[in-house]
């Protein structure tokens, strides 16, 4: 809850929803909803905090899923690079936003942590989305001609594992990304 939340606003919010689960919720619902109710009020900070940069990765896993699928090509290089660029470009961004939207006072150490939770949250959320999103779409689509091209694009597996195989270097790149935001914050404040 603290990586989501504004540093002027976390006290606050989280004495909030800590006394609402203890005063009113868990009284009225008892152990296992109260708990339900609490996961679900803390998703829901991360999905505020993180909405754009995984609905910028959803749609680039999705895009290029449906772009393979049905315009198949037999040269992959500039959709790889696209993918790969965008991807590289989300992770580092998420971890640079989440760093300088909250606030890091401490060493670069700090840095790193927020941003590479950001990564991972996005990596995370993004591949459960995209996965969702590309089972949709597979199942509107899949005739032959599009079962064919996904053989040559890598097969199924490269569609819903990739994207969890991901979650690594997404949590490194948005790591980078939160060292240059605290830098540049850094720099703003000399």
């Amino acid at each position: 809850m603290m990586m989501v939340v504004s540093p002027q606003d976390r006290l606050a919010v989280s004495g909030d929803l800590l006394e609402e689960y203890r005063e009113r919720v868990h009284p009225e619902k008892g152990q296992g909803a109260a708990d339900a109710w609490y996961i679900r009020q803390v998703a829901g900070f991360v999905w505020r905090g993180y909405a754009w940069w995984v609905a910028l990765l959803t749609a680039s896993f999705v895009a290029r899923a449906v772009l393979d699928w049905l315009v198949p090509t037999t040269d992959f290089q500039a959709r790889s690079t696209a993918s790969t660029l965008t991807a590289v470009g989300v992770f580092v961004s998420a971890g640079f936003w989440r760093t300088v939207s909250s606030r890091v006072e401490g060493d670069f150490g700090d840095a790193y942590f927020v941003g590479a939770i950001g990564g991972t949250i996005t990596a995370l959320i993004g591949a459960i989305i995209s996965v969702a999103g590309s089972a949709i779409v597979l199942a509107i689509w899949h005739d032959a001609a599009t079962l064919a091209a996904i053989d040559r694009t890598g097969g199924l597996s490269e569609v819903f594992v990739l994207p969890f195989v991901l979650v690594v270097p997404a949590t490194l790149l948005a790591a980078v990304g939160g060292l240059l935001g605290c830098t540049i914050r850094r720099m703003r404040h000399t």
